[in-house]
């Protein structure tokens, strides 16, 4: 079943760009790898190749920004590699003052190996760990990008890191299979259960989508919104269809505003870490999710998203630690209310003229790749 599984999954949800956008040099000075057909490199961006636990071996791209305290590891859409995406990366590092990492998919451009949805998670898990092991970056100084099918792959990793700053999804998608077919229930042979992991997810999640989407409609990201347990202000950009959102202005100042919130949340430094999420519900009962809800401001808390909280803890606590929940309730809803006012408030430092040039930049970049992100998903739905 597994193997049938794995076959469908494929038709229905991967088209690699063929042939790849890019190559693999190594520059003789240097000694450093190199994409070839990339015009204007730039010396801040390493090349990687970084072997999964499925046997394969990937593509990855660093891009370094010294005054940066976060980084994004971004998933790409279906029909993209990260040649294509190299400047729009570049471009984003130096808008938003982060550190980015993209990851070819298997399959995708000089990565080995076929896509599967199984490979796409190995893949996201490898180049999390090489974020970790080669740069030092800790799972709370991370952002997990997912755009459209990237949102499977970002999702799987963001129910197993229990200390994860935020996560963002762009144009996601509730599964694979409910792109195509309006169905209730999660089926065995569907791929990508981001309707079943979001509201496992317990950082906080910005989602962006476009209002006349004609691939992954609307209705999708609006859906794992209201599923989010610590929601913020999304982006709904009126008349945005799939591959064109970075074309709004809007799109590069809401994220500006979303990285600059989520700067200024104090996330737990030196928290053990915890064991993988069950897909059922982990139990919160225990000292350590205490102390992770304690330390936890939520952009938009989500008092109704943790309804057994205090049924299972009544018979446990006493009055004192129950008024101890009480009391950090309301510190995170006072902490919630500061951070909804500095993300909603901040138009001041966003010049509109340096914001239309930023965004005429990556606005080129965006037409010149010509991106379409999940379109084999319907493409596909008339050969399975």
């Amino acid at each position: 079943m597994g193997t049938a599984t794995s076959s469908m999954a494929a038709k229905f949800a991967f088209f690699p760009p063929n042939p790849p956008s890019y190559n693999i040099t190594v520059d003789e000075a240097s000694g450093k790898m190199r994409f070839s057909d990339v015009n204007y490199q730039r010396d801040n961006v390493d090349v990687l190749k970084l072997s999964t636990k499925r046997g394969n071996e990937i593509v990855a791209m660093y891009v370094k920004n010294p005054s940066a305290s976060l980084t994004v590891l971004y998933s790409h859409g279906n029909a993209a590699d990260i040649g294509q995406m190299y400047h729009i990366f570049t471009e984003l590092s130096v808008h938003l003052n982060v550190n980015l990492m993209g990851y070819d998919y298997s399959g995708y451009g000089q990565s080995s190996g076929k896509p599967s949805e199984q490979d796409t998670y190995a893949d996201i898990e490898a180049a999390n760990k090489c974020l970790e092991e080669m740069y030092g970056i800790k799972q709370e100084d991370t952002i997990l990008y997912g755009q459209s099918v990237g949102s499977g792959p970002a999702l799987e990793l963001a129910i197993r890191l229990p200390h994860l700053r935020a996560v963002i999804l762009h144009s996601p998608i509730l599964s694979g299979l409910r792109v195509m077919y309006p169905v209730k229930r999660t089926l065995w042979f569907d791929i990508y259960k981001n309707i079943d992991k979001i509201p496992l997810v317990d950082c906080p999640i910005l989602v962006i989508h476009g209002t006349e989407d004609e691939v992954v409609n609307f209705s999708h990201g609006k859906q794992l919104w209201e599923l989010c347990k610590e929601k913020c202000e999304p982006l709904w950009l009126k008349g945005g269809n799939h591959c064109d959102l970075e074309l709004y202005p809007e799109y590069l100042r809401h994220l500006r505003k979303f990285i600059s919130a989520i700067e200024k949340l104090q996330r737990p430094r030196d928290a053990p870490d915890l064991k993988p999420k069950d897909q059922t519900e982990q139990a919160s009962n225990n000292v350590t999710e205490q102390s992770k809800e304690k330390s936890r401001p939520s952009i938009d808390y989500r008092e109704k998203g943790r309804p057994s909280f205090g049924h299972r803890e009544k018979s446990r606590l006493s009055t004192d630690s129950r008024d101890k929940a009480r009391a950090s309730i309301d510190k995170r809803e006072k902490s919630r209310k500061s951070i909804d006012r500095s993300f909603k408030a901040r138009n001041s430092t966003d010049h509109s003229e340096r914001a239309r040039n930023s965004f005429d930049r990556l606005g080129d970049m965006v037409r010149s790749v010509g991106l379409c992100n999940v379109d084999c998903l319907k493409q596909t739905a008339a050969e399975v």
